[in-house]
């Protein structure tokens, strides 16, 4: 299967006919603006990611799901949507959350244990991170039917890593949205390790091609080529607006840390692995590219750099300054409108745990 490339690891331009006119605003020679703004958010979502797994070390979040290595699968796919359509997420994709304009510190409060979501999916068409592995891939299809049905021209997007293809609700999906024609993009990080499973282990065929049997094309990109990603990206979008159905994307990238933040991948991959993958790092490519053209001067870096730490400070300020919740505050958000229900639950528990005050003890 051909693998979809635009930027080679050495930041030199691939000629792809197809392909390339899906980026020309992007690669326009007159004005690289437009790939620093790619390369800075590459940047800023690296800083941030930093900076959580920091936090989480220093004991300020329980857990944090690094993406250290798959920022260009992450920004090139995300800056590819519209404003209306929807990405249903894993809990790996902070960098789609950033470009969605979700808040920095709102994607720390899941991991901290400070609310059950984050945010209002509403608001930025993005969910809240999916911990059940693949279940967003359903949930994604069964709102791309209802888009459908609807007559709307939204399309929508899946992300899952290479172990949730071998998920039954993974296949589910392949099979609904295949069946009914509905405009779902299906994008897959193959980041080569299931945890502590090797992509060779659980299929012996491009990821891409697992969608052959229900009908959905596939499709194999560099997922560190932001540009190639991109362009990719466009494609399979396009196909849903004009009502060509699902299409399986398989970017294929690297986890350069650990599964989780309590995980130890010294455990199960060796350091020659880590350091063929480190050689092909997307935001150096990117970074290698626009300098050969000189589109990113010194004084540019520096300013990316510096707007990197400060979002990173405001992430720790942010996190550090988080109002935890009290035990009744997970009564608050049950349904979107008062319910005599859930108002009564509420009392009830106040006044078990009133009843533990009284006698002066404590309950949680």
């Amino acid at each position: 299967m051909e693998t979809i490339q635009l930027l080679d690891p050495d930041g030199n331009r691939i000629e792809n006919s197809e392909y390339a006119p899906l980026v020309s605003d992007i690669l326009d020679e007159e004005d690289l603006a437009a790939l620093r703004a790619l390369y800075e958010d590459m940047v800023v979502v690296r800083r941030i990611d930093n900076e959580a797994t920091a936090l989480q070390r220093q004991g300020e979040l329980a857990l944090w799901a690094p993406l250290l290595g798959q920022e260009a699968a992450q920004v090139g796919s995300a800056r590819a949507l519209e404003h209306d359509d929807f990405a249903f997420t894993s809990f790996r994709e902070h960098g789609v959350a950033y470009c969605r304009g979700v808040e920095p510190t709102a994607m720390l409060q899941f991991w901290r244990g400070s609310t059950q979501s984050g945010w209002n999916p509403r608001e930025h068409n993005i969910t809240a991170p999916a911990i059940i592995v693949g279940a967003q891939s359903l949930h994604a299809t069964g709102y791309a039917m209802g888009v459908k049905f609807d007559g709307s021209d939204t399309a929508v997007i899946a992300y899952f890593g290479d172990g949730a293809t071998s998920q039954g609700d993974v296949s589910e999906a392949f099979a609904f949205a295949s069946s009914f024609g509905a405009p779902v993009v299906f994008f897959c990080q193959n980041n080569q390790w299931a945890i502590s499973e090797p992509v060779r282990v659980q299929s012996h065929l491009p990821l891409a091609a697992r969608g052959t049997g229900f009908g959905v094309p596939g499709i194999q990109v560099d997922g560190n080529d932001v540009l190639a990603v991109m362009a990719a990206t466009r494609w399979a979008l396009r196909r849903a607006r004009e009502g060509s159905g699902p299409t399986l994307i398989e970017a294929v990238t690297y986890r350069m840390g650990p599964h989780t933040t309590s995980d130890d991948p010294t455990k199960y991959r060796n350091a020659a692995e880590l350091d063929e993958w480190r050689a092909k790092d997307p935001l150096a490519r990117v970074e290698k590219y626009l300098e050969s053209r000189g589109g990113l001067s010194e004084s540019e870096k520096e300013r990316i750099a510096a707007k990197a730490d400060e979002v990173a400070a405001e992430l720790r300020a942010g996190c550090l300054g988080t109002i935890e919740p009290t035990a009744a505050d997970m009564f608050n958000h049950v349904y979107a409108e008062p319910h005599s229900l859930v108002a009564a639950e509420r009392r009830d528990y106040l006044e078990y745990l009133a009843s533990f005050e009284s006698e002066g003890t404590y309950a949680s």
